[in-house]
């Protein structure tokens, strides 16, 4: 079998990262009291687009992806308070802690496909939460993990009442996760998991170690997940049981439907129409904000993608295309 893998142009591999940043810098100069909601969107998009490697790439319905994301923020909060508050070392406690729920638990979920997979993954998650809710001691139960604070990010700066300082810092790990993560989909390892997704008995019939590639995918996937959530818990400063719930799951299942599995970019753009429809609507009215967003999701669902989605890459390569040639002109 002989899988084609779309490799993005120039102008429009670098277009994108662009938009994201331009983006950042209009909410900060002429937003300034939306930047703790756009630190926010920053780690969900973390987790968005790491829930993209499961389901989008893999071809992994779950959801239950919340385990990795409560487990790194509990291990960010409780190490935080026991041992050191650095930003950065909380993180990398934190990406460590979803690592290993995934990795663990992808050991006996990756036996299964389809309906049991995901009711499973379901499972794995509630477990985690009830354990969560009676470890009271280590976890503070219903009334949540809190009392810890954070060090300087890099010994620099520190966290702000007006977000500032939290929204640079999840704004730059937002785009570093995003390369780090099309870096890892777009090697032979990644390639590999698409085919999965693409054919599983005829990756098996190439001699593919199919049970080995989505372990490795799904423990990723739970690192950055993880890390998401140890992110989550040092900007807001509280872990609750909702970190672990089956919600969370779900309206991240939503956005990366919004946005489209499969293109990490799109992930990233679904967390941010989710949000901000739900903070914009839900100021509106707080009890009938989803019904647009029921509707953003049969538009979704009903378009047709290829069209749109072809239209729409056609636009960015002309971009793209146009810069090229302006910045070979002015060279």
């Amino acid at each position: 079998m002989q899988l084609i893998h779309h490799s993005d142009s120039p102008g429009r591999q670098a277009l994108p990262y662009g938009v994201w940043l331009v983006l950042a810098v209009v909410v900060y100069v002429y937003f300034p009291d939306q930047l703790p909601l756009g630190a926010r969107m920053a780690y969900m998009a973390i987790f968005v687009m790491s829930l993209d490697l499961v389901v989008g790439y893999a071809g992994l319905a779950t959801l239950g992806h919340c385990a990795m994301f409560g487990a790194g923020a509990y291990a960010a909060g409780l190490w935080a308070t026991h041992v050191s508050n650095d930003p950065l070392m909380g993180l990398c406690v934190g990406a460590m802690a979803g690592s290993l729920v995934a990795t663990l638990s992808g050991f006996f979920l990756l036996r299964y496909q389809g309906l049991t997979f995901l009711m499973m993954t379901i499972a794995v998650s509630q477990i985690l939460q009830n354990g969560a809710s009676k470890w009271r001691d280590w976890t503070g139960g219903d009334d949540g993990l809190s009392g810890f604070s954070m060090g300087k990010v890099l010994g620099l700066a520190s966290f702000d009442l007006q977000g500032r300082v939290a929204f640079l810092y999840a704004t730059v790990m937002m785009l570093v996760c995003l390369w780090l993560m099309r870096r890892i989909m777009g090697s032979p390892f990644g390639m590999a998991c698409v085919g999965i997704h693409e054919n599983r008995l005829r990756m098996v019939a190439l001699g593919s170690s199919v049970s080995s590639h989505l372990r490795r995918i799904y423990a990723v996937a739970g690192f950055f997940a993880g890390l998401a959530g140890a992110l989550a818990a040092q900007i807001n400063q509280i872990v609750g049981l909702d970190t672990l719930g089956f919600d969370l799951s779900a309206e991240a299942l939503v956005m990366l439907v919004l946005g489209g599995p499969g293109h990490l970019h799109g992930a990233i753009a679904g967390t941010l129409v989710f949000m901000g429809i739900h903070h914009m609507a839900s100021s509106i009215n707080p009890y009938h904000w989803l019904f647009i967003i029921g509707g953003l999701l049969v538009t979704v669902v009903l378009m047709p993608r290829e069209r749109w989605a072809k239209a729409w890459r056609d636009r960015w390569d002309r971009l793209g295309a146009t810069v090229s040639m302006r910045d070979k002109g002015g060279a």
